[in-house]
């Protein structure tokens, strides 16, 4: 419409003549600019592609988080990757943008190429000259400057970049070839709102290690598999740097028992098995001494939470383990020990009302398998536990989940800060930064209201990873926007109002954590351990010198250690139950040689070994014959034998006939459950000798005469009955039955004698044996 006026001559208005004016001058501004930028066009696309030729590692940033009168120190090395060499070389710094969400402080240290946009100007008159780079070549740098001087006007997280400008052989010309950026929180001051109270759980876990094993001494000499765990405890491995590290630093120590007490074991004399048998002694007392003094002067007046021991995998009982009947009840003996293995060698009261699954994920059959051993405090991470409609916002930790338990829901940026590997100094710098900025966000998100937040870092930090918590923590030491807390404190914190409580189902479960989980089968396993156990128990006079030792294995074989290594945990099973039947089988029978009973009743012994050093009682040994009517036995027989002697246990036997009978000797517990290989022989009967086969026939043939005899008799007498003959004139009646009237004399042991007062049925077994 003006252009139409202006075109017909028409007059504007004030207003827009004063429009048109401004526009006038933007437009030609804008066309300035531009005219002066474009030859300088293409060199700065050059600067965002030649930004990788050189690698800038920025290996320290002193201090992480500075004040106002402070001098920050920037140092690192810059490396040439280019087959060209960068001659006129120099190293800057450039402040970037302030930072305004968490997700912004996520991706710093991701990009390498130069961003003239983002990236800033260099800051003048704080650069270090490197001079010529020949390719592959490394050069170290250090700038030092005054906080002030970066030029810093509010609180908050700022990108700091390093970067190195010089020149190539094919582009003479100054530009970036490399940069590197890091964070710089900044709050010169304390906040102005309320801090954030800071739980940082320093997790003091280890691979789980002995099977129960042990030396046949009175003392149980314990054998290690190998002696890792010594290189652990000396200066500087993984364990001495943790325990010198925590020390001095504001965190709940998190511990698994297990690692207490295998530590201990190492103070006294310890064997290490050799591939061929033959063990050497270990040679860690002095370290394991040294590490557990250091680990108790550590957490005096601190509080320490202990893990069930041995660190059971709470998701792995909850969805593979909880439908095998008995394996609950691990956790709760676990939790148990736990409290008496802390107390008895750190001499401190722990905590044992906390559970803490893989990673800190959940779901509602993980909650209701941690609880049932007593833990109402479940340590989860927001990443399982999420906020509604994936808020930013970190809310306070601690929320109700229903049925009197406590979610403590870690931050999961902050928790998984110090993954990956940290051994270089430059990955470890901006780990460290980037949990710093991390902090300050949070407590920016809303400084006016007071949150606890909790971190929880993985089971099994590395040196260098430990080191780089400690330096994170240090940043905070002056808690100019954080203030430290105990877990138990944490888990009372009033809650957010909006914060999550609602548990995930257990489809919602990450696959990459289930596919770790031990196996259905791995639980049937390691309870037929345990009921081989329970069964071998129940016969020792001091069964404390089996049950611990083994007891305290099949409580490793679920811990979290074996997830992602199925071979590792079935080899670790195995080698459980090899070696507590090895220790069954010293309660055994003797094998016996087939034997020969020449007489109708004899004595039957079966020996029975004890190698062990403890005795035995409450055993029975049962006797049975595969052929009673043959050869009857005595059924069975107590057995009580004391250490490294053996028992010879008598059976009284009765033989019925002739033959071969196999015989099964097998030791049974007192609620009939079998102990040790059953032994099976042959006895030979032949208690119904020669003689007493002629005995016995010169006795029928006696029977068949006097048979014949009687029979002759009648027939005669029938034969003169015609001729007149009165009955009583015969003279044989009564007498001729062979009875006292009758002419033959009485011989002993004639059968006939009693024969008339037998009965008239067949004779048994029993009877026969009796003539």
């Amino acid at each position: 419409m003006a252009e139409a006026a202006e075109f017909q001559g028409t007059t504007p208005a004030p207003a827009l003549r004063r429009f048109r004016h401004i526009a006038t001058v933007l437009t030609g501004l804008l066309v300035f600019l531009g005219m002066i930028q474009l030859p300088s066009a293409p060199a700065a696309r050059a600067d965002v592609g030649g930004s990788r030729t050189v690698g800038v590692s920025i290996d320290a940033l002193t201090p992480g988080a500075p004040t106002q009168n402070d001098k920050i120190t920037v140092s690192g090395t810059v490396t040439n990757k280019s087959r060209s060499t960068v001659t006129a070389g120099h190293v800057g710094l450039r402040v970037g943008p302030l930072l305004s969400t968490r997700s912004e402080i996520d991706d710093i240290g991701d990009r390498t190429s130069f961003s003239p946009g983002t990236d800033g100007a260099e800051l003048s008159g704080h650069t270090q000259k490197i001079g010529k780079l020949q390719p592959g070549v490394s050069r170290e740098f250090s700038l030092t400057l005054p906080t002030k001087d970066l030029n810093l006007d509010r609180d908050g997280v700022y990108q700091l970049g390093v970067s190195l400008s010089g020149q190539t052989a094919d582009q003479p010309y100054e530009r970036v070839l490399g940069i590197r950026r890091t964070l710089l929180p900044w709050q010169p001051s304390g906040t102005d709102g309320k801090k954030t109270k800071l739980t940082f759980l320093w997790p003091l876990i280890s691979s789980t290690r002995l099977t129960g094993r042990t030396e046949s001494d009175q003392q149980q000499t314990p054998v290690f598999p190998n002696d890792d765990l010594a290189a652990e405890l000396a200066p500087g491995g993984r364990l001495q740097q943790l325990v010198a590290l925590g020390k001095d630093l504001p965190v709940t120590w998190v511990i698994d028992p297990d690692l207490l007490a295998t530590v201990e074991a190492m103070t006294k004399r310890y064997q290490i098995a050799g591939p061929d048998g033959e063990d050497t002694p270990g040679e860690g007392q002095a370290v394991a001494k040294q590490w557990l003094g250091q680990l108790q002067s550590a957490v005096v007046n601190r509080q320490v939470v202990a893990l069930p021991f041995a660190d059971p995998d709470l998701a792995s009982l909850a969805h593979r383990g909880k439908n095998v009947p008995g394996t609950l009840g691990h956790l709760q003996s676990a939790t148990e020990l736990a409290a008496t293995t802390v107390d008895t060698i750190l001499q401190v009261k722990p905590r044992t009302d906390f559970a803490w699954p893989v990673d800190g994920a959940i779901d509602s059959s993980i909650v209701d398998v941690a609880t049932s051993a007593g833990a109402h405090n479940i340590i989860a991470r927001s990443d399982s536990l999420r906020e509604p409609d994936g808020s930013p916002y970190a809310p306070t930790a601690a929320r109700q989940i229903g049925g009197g338990n406590t979610a403590v829901v870690a931050d999961a940026r902050l928790s998984t800060a110090f993954e990956g590997d940290l051994t270089r100094a430059g990955d470890a710098s901006l780990a460290v930064q980037r949990f710093l900025a991390q902090s300050l966000m949070i407590n920016k998100q809303a400084p006016e209201n007071e949150r606890s937040i909790v971190v929880a870092p993985q089971r099994l930090p590395t040196t260098s990873q430990a080191q780089a918590m400690a330096a994170a923590l240090g940043g905070l030491s002056d808690s100019r926007w954080t203030q430290p807390l105990d877990l138990g404190d944490a888990a009372k914190a009033k809650p957010d109002p909006s914060a999550s409580r609602h548990v995930p189902g257990s489809g919602a479960y990450p696959d990459s954590l289930r596919s770790q989980e031990l196996s259905t089968e791995a639980f049937t396993a390691v309870q037929e351990t345990q009921n081989a156990l329970n069964n071998f128990k129940v016969i020792l006079t001091s069964p404390e010198r089996v049950v611990v030792p083994f007891g305290s294995a099949i409580m490793r074989e679920m811990s979290t250690s074996w997830r992602g290594d199925p071979a590792g945990a079935a080899d670790f099973r195995e080698e459980v139950t090899s070696n507590l039947t090895t220790l069954t089988q010293q309660v055994k029978l003797v094998d016996k040689s087939d034997a020969t009973l020449s007489g109708r009743s004899a004595t039957i012994p079966v020996t029975v070994k004890n190698g062990l050093l403890q005795g035995v009682t409450g055993l029975y040994l049962r006797l049975e014959s595969t052929q009673p009517n043959r050869l009857k036995v005595e059924s069975e027989q107590p057995v009580k034998i004391e250490g490294g002697h053996s028992q010879s246990v008598k059976f009284e036997t009765r033989a019925y006939a002739n033959g071969p009978v196999k015989l099964r000797a097998q030791l049974y517990t007192a609620d009939n459950q079998p102990v040790g290989e059953r032994v099976e022989f042959t006895v030979h009967v032949t208690s119904v000798t020669l003689m007493v086969l002629l005995v016995i026939a010169g006795g029928v043939f006696l029977l068949v005469l006097a048979g014949l005899r009687i029979y002759l008799k009648r027939r005669r007498s029938g034969n003169r009955e015609p001729s007149g003959d009165g009955p009583d004139t015969g003279g044989e009646g009564p007498s001729g039955d062979g009875g006292p009237g009758s002419d033959e004399p009485e011989r002993p042991g004639d059968p006939a004698t009693d024969a008339g007062t037998r009965s008239g049925r067949p004779s048994g077994p029993g009877e026969k044996v009796e003539r």
